[in-house]
């Protein structure tokens, strides 16, 4: 199978050496809108660099979708005219009508659209899907995530898209939670209704979105979660999400340093209770965004396999385009709210496209 990547910047890396590497898979050719950043990226992989508009001349059966997130929804609507199968990095879109027609689009041409949320492959994060599942939690009535990260200035100064509400569509919610929020939605069930507040308390002077934000989340089970994002610490303090369900046990997951997979922190669980500390070797100084990219490869490269086997196979990939908007409706209510300063209800994709 043919595969290629659209916009050659950080996490680019991780799609174009999963698809090197994984038997049966070319990748065939890298584009992006600076010649040189593509050529020079290109040739680090061993494909072609072409312009974005000679990607889909060229026969690929994949595409994997890195570009800017308001971009999102051209490049994948036009996979989807050339009938080619498309990988979107998260979040899906910034506004959940573009991630409809980027749903309808794909579901018009027959083409699988997935998403890449590679923290659900971690397998701590797959351990509490199972007890879930399986009923050793129960119902999940209660859960928070906390995502308390470190950013410099200079990682908003390095793109001129990062940080405004029109080319990044927030800030600390969109583009960091966004991973701990699809998670708690993947555990919790269905969001129904959100109360949230954001401000901006370090990057204000070259940032215009939020850097720290709180938030209470309903689901349609009863069951109710709080959500803490920020990225404003020094240094930062990884990721967590936790869950406890109506048999009284409770599960959590613990990110530390931020990029290193998660571990299963709280095991609360009758007959197998276990519990350590993410901080157990004392704090570790914070990484370079290459750092953490780096070190979530092995993950994007599980779901990247999952997604050429769902187009090999015909089948739903693990992350479809439907189930990424869910957590882009919480983020899009969470917003809402934060600018009314009251509760608002979870919008639904059923709510722009057919089920």
């Amino acid at each position: 199978m043919r595969a290629g990547v659209v916009g050659c910047g950080n996490v680019a890396s991780n799609h174009a050496a999963a698809y090197r590497d994984l038997p049966g898979v070319e990748l065939v050719a890298c584009a992006d809108v600076d010649p040189e950043r593509a050529a020079r990226f290109a040739a680090t992989y061993g494909a072609a660099a072409v312009s974005p508009d000679a990607l889909f001349g060229l026969g690929l059966d994949m595409v994997s979708v890195c570009t800017p997130h308001p971009t999102h929804e051209a490049v994948v609507t036009e996979a989807a005219v050339h009938g080619v199968h498309v990988l979107c990095e998260k979040p899906i879109a910034i506004d959940l009508g573009a991630a409809a027609r980027m749903v309808a689009a794909c579901e018009a041409a027959g083409v699988i659209l997935g998403v890449l949320f590679q923290r659900r492959f971690w397998p701590a994060a797959q351990r509490i899907r199972a007890a879930i599942d399986d009923g050793t939690l129960g119902r999940p009535f209660l859960g928070h995530a906390s995502v308390l990260l470190h950013r410099d200035t200079s990682y908003y100064t390095a793109d001129a898209w990062r940080g405004t509400w029109a080319t990044d569509g927030g800030g600390v919610l969109i583009t960091q939670a966004v991973h701990n929020v699809d998670l708690l939605q993947w555990f919790m069930g269905e969001a129904v209704e959100v109360s949230a507040a954001h401000t901006t308390v370090k990057h204000g002077a070259v940032i215009e979105v939020e850097d720290t934000a709180v938030a209470t989340v309903r689901f349609a089970s009863g069951g109710l979660a709080t959500v803490a994002a920020s990225t404003a610490l020094t240094p930062g303090l990884g990721t967590r999400v936790r869950v406890t369900g109506s048999t009284g046990a409770t599960a959590g997951l613990a990110e530390y340093p931020e990029g290193s997979e998660a571990r299963v922190d709280v095991w609360a669980v009758p007959g197998a209770e276990a519990v350590t500390s993410p901080f157990g070797s004392g704090l570790a100084a914070d990484l370079p965004l290459s750092a953490i990219n780096g070190s979530l490869a092995p993950f994007h490269a599980l779901q990247i396999a999952d997604f050429a086997a769902a187009v090999r196979d015909g089948r739903d990939p693990a992350v479809t385009g439907r189930e990424a908007a869910k957590s882009l409706a919480i983020l899009t209510a969470l917003y809402a709210s934060a600018a009314s300063g009251r509760p608002e209800p979870v919008p639904t994709l059923k709510e722009e496209i057919p089920a």
